[in-house]
């Protein structure tokens, strides 16, 4: 009997190991020339961009090929944009403006089968060939819920109170927004709060994640983070500055 496909980035953090996500690629065939460079997991981006339907299938078959966990952002915490995405392949959901519990419960409750849920009952790509998928998916089913607002960081002791969900991200740009410094990252006020938000999922024993780079993956580790995502389009640009700076 063929056994379900393992999620490698469930598999890190149940271990407590940190995981890595790479953001950015828009065609499977990126994919597959990043695959063999060992990240655990591909964010696929739902939210914004071009992916639709079909490409988003080709592309989660080919982190199949490389062992990568598919994981997309919804661009809606939806229960048809979740079923839908899960049913096209997709490992793990990354699901947007959830700044309540009862958003985190709607989350789950999309994602997971019963007890757990009510996601729909059909399998879609990643139960062909496992009889008894229905009962295994919600094992490997990963569901990432958006810390990306004000209103998340005042009602976050109660969303960390909700089970199912694997990480819970701190999203550093939209949350300087929504803190009144839209494209200043970097301002003391939003480095406070996600440092303190990372903390409060650490202390509440639940996973964190958020966006690094290359200088301050560390750091983040450090302060208690295991869902890792970074995109690969700096290091192109950094890549070709440097290139183009060298022209005699």
């Amino acid at each position: 009997m063929p056994a379900i496909r393992p999620n490698p980035v469930k598999d890190k953090l149940r271990r407590g190991e940190p995981a890595t996500c790479i953001s950015g690629l828009l065609s499977s065939e990126i994919i597959d020339f990043l695959g063999p460079l060992g990240f655990d997991s591909v964010w696929m981006e739902c939210e914004h961009g071009p992916v639709d339907w079909d490409t988003l299938g080709d592309m989660t078959r080919a982190c199949d090929l490389w062992g990568m966990a598919s994981v997309t952002r919804c661009n809606a915490n939806d229960a048809g944009l979740i079923t839908r995405t899960l049913d096209r392949g997709s490992m793990g959901v990354v699901l947007p403006h959830v700044n309540t519990r009862a958003d985190a419960e709607a989350a789950v409750g999309a994602a997971k089968f019963a007890p757990l849920g009510y996601r729909g009952m059909f399998g879609g790509r990643q139960s062909f060939g496992v009889p008894d998928y229905l009962h295994q998916a919600n094992d490997q089913t990963m569901v990432v819920v958006l810390i990306e607002e004000v209103a998340a960081l005042d009602n976050l002791d109660e969303i960390l109170k909700v089970d199912g969900i694997d990480v819970f991200f701190v999203a550093p740009s939209d949350l300087s927004q929504t803190m009144g410094h839209i494209g200043n990252v970097a301002h003391p006020a939003v480095q406070s709060a996600i440092d303190d938000a990372l903390a409060r999922i650490v202390s509440a024993g639940r996973t964190a994640g958020t966006l690094v780079n290359d200088d301050n993956m560390a750091a983040y580790v450090d302060k208690g983070a295991r869902f890792l995502m970074t995109s690969w389009n700096g290091w192109v640009a950094r890549s070709s500055a440097d290139f183009l700076a060298r022209l005699p």
